[in-house]
């Protein structure tokens, strides 16, 4: 009943447990922290964007004050984003701690969201760092809610160091009971027993530290899941609204992949911000609209037929007079009515020819203009986004852009935009955002504007350039300067297109702006783009 001594066991005896037991000396395969297969070039980008990013470096050390070892998630969600094909690891090979990276990694790539992120972001470090900073207030909640599901793991991951650092030990306990044997290689039960109880209770407690983190992990799943669904869906927009952003502002993908990393972040906090960030909806309306009328527009066509009526343009002619051609005898007569410009022609009514010369935009600044409309638009909202699209157009049509803010006599900004060289953002920008505030008036920013027509004039010989007005307030000109204008439109063949923004009296029939204007519109409804439509027609 109290004995205690056992029956001896042979180390080469195949029945016994001696004989059961595993090489333990052998090394470990080693285990991955990273989820996502990466090469040194990826690497590389993932360190490079890392320390250009203030956002992402500040991030990872909010993270890794209350998680051990965040930084290697945020670089997998990177990775992730960045790569046109992620491969991730399997579980099996992962490092125990970083389990729960790799099911938020999975669950991420897994999602529908994740994969239409990644059109956007694949090859395109800066849009994946956005994506990662997207996600941050997603992971933040991740990693709270597997808190004890990382900790489960990290106890596995010890458990299993225990276990195998146990395995030098249990070698030199084979060996000392190997020592200890007699003559006959039969070790003493004791010997043998405490060896094979070193074994087994390494390899319980690492068996169940695992069992007790998959299910610490497997609680965790449905919400991490979840989760990196709504993560994915939120950076996918994040990135789509500051692309939409850059393309309201005429800057495209291949400019933008261009620009150095802290200068395409500058730009993107300076346009989401302030006043720009309210009027990109409008800008872009705007542009889009512009670019509809452009590929209506076809110069020098005969436009919508109305009659007839005696000219002398062959491409006019209407069939019966041809017919005259086939006889003979009528040939002579045909020939002499051309002559004189009295052969039957189509008549009809299209549109003017567009101008030669600069477009030149003159936009009112006066605090008139800070008042709003429908839907909050602003008189100055609205005018400077018709500017910026007169601006493309201009581009569109190889002819230069100027701009000139104004208000009182005293306050005028000019913005010059050769059609030679690209529109430099930055001066865009500082065109959207400077108001001067004051009061109007209209003789200064018009001499201005006469003033560069003749000068192109005189440099280049074109003429016939286009000036828009865009004001919400009538004031009056003296008749000596009305005199000049008059001269100078007459001499460089320009015209003057005006629209009066959210003031109809500005448009009546006895409004000075009436009197200086070719064509002049009033716009009530600051939300429709569409009422200066055929503004871009004829420029």
């Amino acid at each position: 009943m109290g004995r205690t001594d056992k029956a001896p066991r042979r180390l080469d005896e195949p029945a016994s447990r001696a004989g059961q037991w595993p090489d333990r000396s052998a090394a470990a395969p080693g285990r991955h922290t990273a989820v996502v297969v990466a090469d040194r070039f990826d690497r590389m980008t993932w360190r490079d964007t890392y320390e250009q990013s203030a956002g992402l470096r500040d991030l990872a050390e909010e993270f890794d004050k209350r998680h051990d070892d965040s930084t290697d998630l945020l670089t997998d969600v990177f990775l992730a984003a960045y790569k046109v094909g992620p491969r991730l690891r399997e579980r099996e090979e992962m490092d125990p701690s970083r389990l729960v990276n790799h099911q938020v990694i999975t669950s991420l790539v897994e999602s529908p969201e994740f994969a239409e992120l990644r059109r956007d972001t694949a090859g395109d470090p800066y849009a994946a760092a956005m994506a990662v900073l997207a996600q941050a207030a997603a992971l933040r909640g991740m990693l709270e809610r597997s808190r004890d599901a990382r900790e489960r793991a990290e106890q596995a991951k010890k458990a299993q160091q225990t276990a195998e650092g146990a395995a030098s030990a249990v070698s030199e306990a084979l060996q000392q009971a190997a020592d200890a044997a007699d003559e006959s290689g039969t070790v003493p039960a004791q010997a043998a027993d405490a060896v094979q109880q070193a074994i087994e209770a390494a390899e319980a407690a690492a068996r169940q530290a695992a069992q007790d983190a998959a299910r610490a992990l497997a609680a965790a799943v449905p919400g991490v899941r979840a989760a990196a669904r709504n993560a994915a869906a939120k950076a996918a927009e994040a990135v789509r609204q500051e692309a939409a952003l850059m393309r309201a502002w005429g800057v495209g993908p291949g400019e933008l992949e261009r620009m150095p990393f802290d200068q395409r972040a500058r730009l993107a906090e300076r346009l989401r911000t302030g006043r720009l960030a309210q009027w990109a909806e409008l800008i872009g309306r705007f542009r889009q609209m512009a670019g509809g009328e452009r590929a209506r527009k076809v110069e020098n066509t005969a436009g919508e037929l109305v009659g007839v009526t005696l000219g002398d343009d062959l491409s006019r002619v209407i069939p019966s007079e041809l017919a005259g051609l086939g006889l003979p005898e009528l040939r002579a007569v045909f020939a002499v009515r051309y002559a004189a410009g009295e052969l039957m022609l189509y008549d009809s009514q299209g549109e003017q020819a567009t101008g030669q010369g600069a477009v030149i935009a003159c936009v009112d600044t006066s605090h008139s203009m800070y008042e709003a409309g429908p839907g909050g638009v602003t008189r100055e909202a609205w005018a400077k986004a018709c500017a910026l699209a007169l601006l493309d157009q201009a581009r569109h049509a190889g002819r230069d852009f100027v701009g000139i803010l104004f208000s009182a006599a005293d306050k005028i900004r000019v913005f010059r935009f050769p059609a030679g060289r690209p529109a430099d953002l930055a001066q865009v920008l500082d065109f959207a955002e400077t108001f001067l505030g004051g009061g109007t008036s209209y003789q200064r920013p018009l001499s201005a504007a006469g003033e560069l027509l003749e000068e192109e004039f005189n440099d280049t010989a074109r003429a016939r350039g286009d000036i828009v007005m865009l004001t919400d307030d009538d004031c009056g000109v003296t008749e000596t300067w009305m005199r000049g204008w008059n001269d100078a439109k007459h001499r460089l063949g320009f015209r003057v297109f005006g629209v009066a923004i959210g003031a109809p009296r500005v448009a009546e029939a006895d409004s000075v702006l009436r009197a200086l204007c070719d064509n002049l519109r009033s716009i009530e409804d600051l939300t429709d783009v569409h009422a200066a439509a055929d503004l871009f027609r004829v420029i």
